[in-house]
């Protein structure tokens, strides 16, 4: 038995790892080192062109658990990251060099895996999981295109997402614009707290962006930062004009509102209307922090700024990555619209068990939204909003639990518990 794995960063190795330790012969290709993407420098493999952390390695934390399932699983890029691990408080953290050495050394010795330097310019046959990464272009980008009948989506900001649950709902409420039903929650602003807001965020620190990402944004997109460098009421005129609100507490208009969309079908995020960004992460915890009834706001997504590809994956995949329109295929890594060095690696080692076990006769391993890897997947193939975006994994999208402790991080720690029971069940299947 064969297949073909296109694309050797993290989520590639880890699907071509998981396929050859079950047996499966792989053929994975790799355009490097004939070819390089603007953001790659080196010849390795799964090499990390951002940042060398994997985030926090706490259970309480979306990050944690995925990377604890993972280790439970077997994964290679979890392996590497733990023998290349740099000091980093409570962070998995690598040296960058070593660790892209020991994925590399581990594919190119493994007996199953043959390593092919070329690059790929149309949609392989069945089986095989393409994981290209998001700056894929030329030639694949255009063969993905016409398979799908459309195009690729791009972006250049995001907007943060918050738990609806961590808002201070005295100071929030419920209303559409001209009393047209109460889908959004509102967040009202004095004259003294608007001005405030927006001299913080025009002072605020933004993130650099990579040599290779244009800085030239479409309006429909434009930074809230920049918005407000335009003038001290663009803000109120744009994104947080009052018109056709009134808070139901003062029976009068706010002087400025800022409004949250609901973001899942549950109604536990929600995402700030007009609020793309590029300002560090840092900086929007503080600076979004003045907002009426964000105090204690929980980011389930920060604000992003940077070219992107990635498929419009609801209804195109299913939660273990393959294309419902052609059975045997699949999609991996942050082309998919996950987010992140350990959410592509996931998304690789779920897509990679799930086509091993189609081509061995076994039954699919049912992940589910109460895990992280699970959860992952039915939120990239099922998301219900009108615009998807690429997700890290956060316990805002892990299914909750019926009787929730009021206490957050007990909360957290039974869920994380509840997952790696599940996990080691699944373990102990795939022996």
């Amino acid at each position: 038995m064969k297949a073909s794995v296109i694309g050797a960063g993290l989520a590639g190795c880890e699907a071509a790892y998981q396929l050859a330790k079950r047996g499966i012969e792989v053929d994975l290709y790799e355009m490097k080192p004939k070819r390089r993407s603007p953001a790659h420098n080196a010849d390795t493999l799964a090499e990390l062109v951002c940042s060398n952390s994997l985030r926090s390695d706490r259970l309480q934390n979306g990050a944690g658990l995925m990377k604890e399932e993972m280790r439970r699983l077997d994964s290679l890029i979890m392996s590497c990251a733990d023998s290349c691990r740099v000091p980093a408080g409570g962070a998995l953290a690598v040296d960058r060099d070593t660790f892209t050495r020991c994925v590399t050394d581990r594919i190119k010795s493994n007996p199953n895996i043959n390593l092919i330097c070329e690059e790929i310019t149309e949609l392989p046959k069945a089986p095989a999981i393409v994981a290209t990464g998001p700056l894929t272009d030329g030639a694949l980008y255009k063969a993905i295109e016409d398979f799908f009948g459309e195009g690729l989506h791009f972006y250049d900001a995001a907007a943060p997402i918050v738990r609806a649950d961590s808002l201070d709902i005295d100071k929030v409420f419920r209303a559409s614009r001209y009393e047209r039903g109460s889908d959004y929650l509102n967040c009202p602003m004095t004259r003294e707290e608007y001005f405030a807001f927006v001299h913080a965020l025009v002072a605020a620190e933004t993130a650099q962006l990579h040599a290779f990402e244009t800085p030239k944004v479409f309006e429909g997109c434009m930074p809230v930062e920049i918005m407000a460098k335009r003038g001290d009421m663009t803000l109120a005129f744009g994104p947080l004009r009052p018109v056709g609100l009134s808070d139901p507490r003062l029976g009068e208009r706010p002087f400025a509102v800022v409004q949250l969309r609901q973001d899942d079908a549950e109604g536990t995020l929600y995402n700030i209307v007009g609020f793309q960004t590029n300002l560090k992460f840092g900086e929007q915890r503080r600076v979004f922090g003045m907002i009426p009834g964000f105090q204690n706001a929980e980011f389930v997504r920060y604000g992003v700024m940077h070219r992107n590809t990635f498929l419009n994956s609801p209804g195109k995949l299913d939660p273990w990555y393959q294309v419902k329109a052609r059975e045997g295929l699949y999609f991996a890594g942050q082309i998919t619209g996950v987010e992140g060095y350990v959410e592509s690696a996931a998304s690789g080692m779920v897509a990679g068990i799930d086509l091993a076990h189609k081509l061995l006769g076994k039954p699919r391993v049912e992940f589910t939204a109460r895990t992280a890897l699970g959860a992952l997947g039915h939120y990239v193939s099922g998301y219900a909003g009108k615009d998807f975006q690429p997700m890290n994994i956060s316990f805002g999208i892990i299914e909750g639990l019926t009787n929730p402790p009021r206490n957050k991080q007990e909360r957290y720690t039974r869920i994380a518990e509840r997952s790696l029971e599940w996990i080691g069940k699944i373990a102990k299947d795939c022996e």
